[in-house]
């Protein structure tokens, strides 16, 4: 619709076409007044229509790419806030523990691992606390060195902090010159050097230098050897802080410490220790993972932190029970930008035979 068109068009032509289009007042204008309302009429359209499709554009394109700046910013919230809840769900009836603790154990002259558990509640009151330093605090495990006199702890002194983060509930800690007697603590650090603690493990003491061994241990590696790792790490010698042990010594291997026999293998295995005419046949299995990253990455296998060597390769053994077994082994850059995961699904079936027994002559 052009203005030339339009001139050439009857008075009564363009008062239908001024009444189709709704113009205001058509009914009183003269041939000129018409065809300038129907212009300004059709302009205004046209721009009516470019300014929704604009907005429909933008809203589609806001729409399809999240990757946006409040996209990214709600996207960086979300994962600063879980990098600093170090609150963790532990396997249970599913209801938060109402007591913090954090354990630290022994696992040979040059490593130590601590295993935690908070309430969520008590990451709440650290950021209350804290007011308007949270927002740049860094979850920490502090270590310290302790000094002794004869038996009497004399002074604490800070040997370095550990940088952790959340989504994890136990970090190996690499320690020197064993042996040396340590204990941790767990919380948030300003920026500013205010340190808010949640909570203190035991103290432990290394042993001397020996052998070390070749691979990275878990908790089915405790099981075998709980005995000597309890002991290391305190537990027949600190009274104050042997039911935390204790407790999650128990929890985690789910059963109680009784003697070796029985703790090991069962009641049954003991009570049948001394039968007669029968011959014992126990076998179990272990599984190796190995693999290797970027050295300085840090990786996870189910959840548990990973040891990396200096050259970025990795291996953990640990007991194979009887079921199907989902693996997930995740590594993250060093600055957390980028990860990778590989899922490994292992399956352990094993079949007992029925015993046979054979008639041995004189």
């Amino acid at each position: 619709m052009t203005p030339a068109d339009l001139k050439t068009r009857t008075v009564r032509d363009l008062a239908n076409l001024a009444k189709k289009q709704k113009v205001p007042g058509w009914h009183a204008m003269r041939k000129d007044e018409l065809v300038k309302a129907l212009l300004k009429h059709v302009r205004s359209n046209l721009s009516n229509r470019e300014n929704r499709r604009r907005t429909g554009n933008g809203n589609a394109k806001f729409a399809s790419h999240p990757e946006n700046t409040e996209g990214r910013l709600i996207k960086i919230k979300e994962k600063f806030s879980q990098i600093k809840d170090l609150s963790f769900q532990t396997d249970g009836d599913g209801s938060d523990r109402s007591k913090d603790r954090l354990v630290v154990m022994v696992r040979d002259p040059f490593w130590l691992h601590a295993y935690w558990e908070l309430d969520r509640r008590s990451i709440n009151r650290a950021r209350v606390a804290m007011n308007q330093h949270w927002h740049a605090s860094r979850p920490i495990l502090r270590l310290f060195q302790v000094l002794r006199e004869g038996a009497i702890v004399s002074a604490r002194k800070i040997e370095r902090d550990i940088e952790i983060h959340g989504g994890v509930n136990n970090w190996y800690i690499d320690v020197r010159d064993p042996p040396m007697t340590f204990q941790l603590e767990i919380g948030y650090l300003a920026a500013a050097g205010r340190f808010f603690g949640l909570a203190r493990s035991n103290v432990v003491t290394t042993p001397e230098a020996g052998k070390e061994n070749t691979f990275d241990k878990n908790w089915s590696e405790v099981a075998k050897d709980f005995e000597r790792i309890f002991s290391l790490s305190g537990g027949y010698s600190e009274p104050e802080n042997r039911g935390d042990l204790k407790e999650v010594f128990e929890e985690r291997l789910k059963r109680p410490m009784g003697d070796t026999i029985a703790t090991q293998f069962g009641m049954g295995e003991a009570a049948g220790a001394n039968s007669e005419g029968k011959i014992k046949l126990k076998v179990e299995a272990e599984l190796i993972v190995h693999g290797v990253t970027e050295p300085g990455a840090h990786v996870t296998l189910h959840g548990e932190p990973v040891r990396l060597r200096d050259d970025g390769t990795f291996a953990v053994r640990f007991n194979l029970p009887e079921r199907r077994h989902i693996l997930p082994v995740v590594a993250s850059s060093a600055s957390g930008g980028e990860q990778r995961t590989i899922v490994l699904s292992i399956d352990r079936n094993t079949k007992i035979m029925e015993p046979m027994i054979r008639e041995v002559s004189d």
